[in-house]
């Protein structure tokens, strides 16, 4: 229910969606008093312990409490198979229920947003943005900030097998990078976490728990937001937002002048957009929705990052033998009940390495997450024996996808069509990535540790079946973006102000905005998304 109201006559803003970038606008926004802000949140209050502790992802992925439990259509670059796309579902969304892992992506990303014709978006321009959400472990310098909002810590947990995983990395040649978010992201090391003294910094802890008091701000839990609300007059203005409460209808409305934000997700913005009538024009006749304004790019664009995670037996104890032994798994309880390190204070993944699959690449194209467990993917049962995990996935797929409603019900998921492994640069990559994993645990410094690759196997060999048991075996690295991607073109949904093509007081701001999805992992540029925006919002009132 809301945490506190304002009075009956509307709000200057209405943010739909508290995660990632949700929050952060709710702060900025609220900041001035005189804005009467209402933030929606489809899930509930992030109560659960486990959205808490680092490692608890392990208990609030696939849990319909915490998580959306999407599921795609059969994709037939993963022959066939529909896998989990996991979504925050509570407050601070998917940052309450990631890997906790910092991570902004490359200069040139940004830069090449830029270069689409998005003016504000280039390297230069949005490094301010994520300094001023940082408070940085290490301190501040050109590209740090300390001070902000979002805590950001070093790995708390080190063990031979990762040492020797950053080893195996410069003996191939890939340089050691102690800051991937630095000068350049080319290298191997540790991540850092968003993480505050061993627990984890969700937007909801950073940015709305201390807010929480602010009179001028209301924050809606279990409201589920089913569909746009117009002005009687202009049929383009947005008017306010409908949706259910606990199940009960409700409607929030906006003052004169006032905006509504979308920040629901790759998933939910595109969604709420065309159950309003906004998009395709043949997808919104299909299913009997009125036209509000036709816009085809709303669902379109669909990127995500596809992880081939490549599983080792290795003959030290890991994650694994702790994890499965009932008496281990006390200790490991005691260890950060007590002082809040160990195992349950680490992130999804210890050691990241971006590298190129080819000398004549600009940039990294490919990026490891490497773990000393190994499941068949996070959230279940380990393996039975001492495993790791050398993920790797592709930082910019050209394989584009789509997300399109199937039904007027708000309530129905919509069709998602991630499109994996569909151009030939994407399936090439795939192979060289794997083939760059098992370099790694062949090279000096792994070899002493690993007895035999348990997946995809040995038996794969050549490239025609590495790509195949790719396809076997891949899942999302859950980093969906771009489906109401920013520009100018006849694909686009935002401008470069965030304001959707065609409707007035109506923007997005979250990762859906991303022209292109950036080479990393998502949450810290969707949280600097949420920063850009809000200055984007107030300087134009």
């Amino acid at each position: 229910m809301a945490s506190r109201s304002t009075d009956g006559g509307g709000y200057d803003f209405i943010v739909v969606g508290a995660g990632s970038a949700g929050c952060v606008l709710a702060n900025r926004l609220s900041a001035n008093p005189a804005n009467a802000v209402l933030l929606l949140e489809a899930g509930g209050r992030d109560w659960s312990p486990w959205i808490h502790v680092p490692v608890g992802y392990f208990k609030t992925l696939h849990n319909p409490n915490t998580d959306w439990c999407y599921k795609t259509e059969p994709d037939p670059g993963l022959n066939g198979r529909s896998i989990d796309w996991p979504r925050g579902k509570t407050l601070g969304g998917s940052s309450s229920i990631n890997g906790l892992l910092y991570i902004r992506g490359q200069h040139e990303d940004y830069d090449h947003w830029r270069q689409l014709g998005n003016v504000g978006w280039s390297a230069e321009d949005v490094l301010p943005y994520f300094k001023r959400a940082e408070d940085q472990e290490r301190g501040a310098d050109d590209y740090h900030g300390v001070g902000g909002p979002l805590s950001v810590s070093n790995m708390r947990v080190h063990r031979d097998v990762c040492n020797a995983f950053v080893d195996a990395a410069e003996e191939i040649g890939i340089p050691r990078n102690d800051d991937f978010n630095g000068a350049s992201q080319e290298g191997a090391g540790y991540f850092q976490l968003t993480s505050r003294h061993g627990r984890r910094c969700s937007t909801a802890v950073a940015y709305l728990n201390p807010v929480r008091g602010r009179a001028n701000l209301t924050i809606a839990t279990h409201a589920h937001v089913e569909r746009l609300l117009f002005d009687e007059a202009d049929g383009r203005a947005v008017a306010g937002i409908a949706f259910k409460q606990a199940g009960r209808p409700a409607e929030a409305r906006l003052r004169p002048g006032g905006e509504v934000v979308l920040s629901a997700g790759a998933i939910g913005s595109p969604q709420i957009l065309q159950t309003s009538g906004i998009g395709p024009g043949d997808l919104l006749q299909s299913l009997e929705i009125p036209v509000r304004h036709a816009l085809p790019g709303v669902g379109e664009n669909l990127q995500d990052h596809l992880q081939i995670r490549m599983i080792y037996e290795v003959n030290v104890p890991t994650l694994n033998d702790e994890i499965n032994n009932f008496f281990r798994r006390m200790l490991i309880g005691l260890q950060y009940l007590l002082f809040r390190r160990g195992a349950m204070a680490m992130g999804a993944s210890q050691v990241c390495i971006f590298a190129r699959t080819r000398p004549e690449m600009a940039t990294p194209d490919i990026q490891f997450h490497f773990q000393p467990l190994s499941a068949d993917k996070p959230g279940i049962e380990m393996h039975p024996f001492s495993g790791i995990t050398s993920s790797v996935c592709q930082l910019r797929p050209e394989s584009r996808g789509s997300i399109r409603i199937k039904s007027p019900d708000p309530a129905i998921y919509p069709a998602i069509r991630p499109n994996y492994l569909s151009t030939r640069v994407d399936q090439e990559t795939a192979v060289a990535g794997m083939r760059m994993s098992r370099a790694l645990a062949d090279s000096r410094s792994m070899s002493p540790f690993v007895v035999a690759e348990r997946t995809p196997g040995p038996e794969a060999g050549s490239d025609e079946q590495l790509l195949e048991a790719a396809r076997r075996i891949s899942q999302t690295i859950y980093h969906p973006t771009s489906t109401c991607k920013m520009g100018s073109d006849p694909g686009a949904v935002v401008d470069h102000q965030l304001r959707v093509h065609g409707i007035k007081a109506l923007r997005v701001a979250d990762a859906s905005i991303m022209p292109t999805i950036v080479s990393g992992n998502t949450n810290a540029p969707t949280i600097m998304i949420g920063e850009k925006a809000s200055d984007m919002i107030l300087e134009g009132r």
